[in-house]
């Protein structure tokens, strides 16, 4: 499991933000802090809760320099479509392989209807040099992030 002090897994995956590209995270180290916020699925109830919230709170985040990604494991498509119903204005990763829920270890299951492997809801700060130092994991899906630690752990990886 990716813990704090480790470094985090680097990856290169779709982004979606006015339009399709890709992102790679060590590319991405200069707008550090970055926070990792991954969410089981799209247009879900609690996960667009979160978003929105991210969304809400973005400038508390920008305002220290830290850069937030939303990480399911819906495709690009789908999550173009969701930032553009809810007015997300920060990027959303696609991790429709499930690599990166595999290499932040966050796998789940959506056992009530048989999918075998979402992300779990948690969130990774990782600071400039590609350090995670700060992760926190829902303990059950319905469970929204401590934006404020949130908050707090980009504030102080941005020092």
């Amino acid at each position: 499991m990716v813990d704090v002090g480790d470094s985090a897994p680097d990856f290169t995956a779709p982004r979606v933000e006015d339009g399709i590209d890709t992102v790679t995270l060590s590319e991405e180290l200069d707008d550090a802090p970055i926070v990792l916020a991954f969410f089981p699925a799209a247009f879900t109830g609690t996960c667009t809760d979160e978003m929105c919230t991210f969304r809400d709170q973005l400038a508390n985040f920008e305002s220290v320099g830290a850069t937030v990604f939303g990480v399911s494991v819906d495709l690009p498509f789908t999550l173009e479509e969701f930032g553009r119903q809810h007015d997300l204005s920060f990027p959303m990763v696609s991790d429709a392989n499930h690599d990166l829920i595999h290499a932040y270890d966050v796998v789940d299951a959506f056992d009530d209807v048989g999918i075998d492997e979402i992300a779990r809801r948690s969130v990774f700060v990782v600071d400039a040099d590609g350090a995670v130092t700060y992760r926190w994991l829902a303990d059950n899906p319905g469970e929204e992030p401590p934006y404020d630690e949130v908050r707090e752990a980009a504030t102080t990886a941005a020092e």
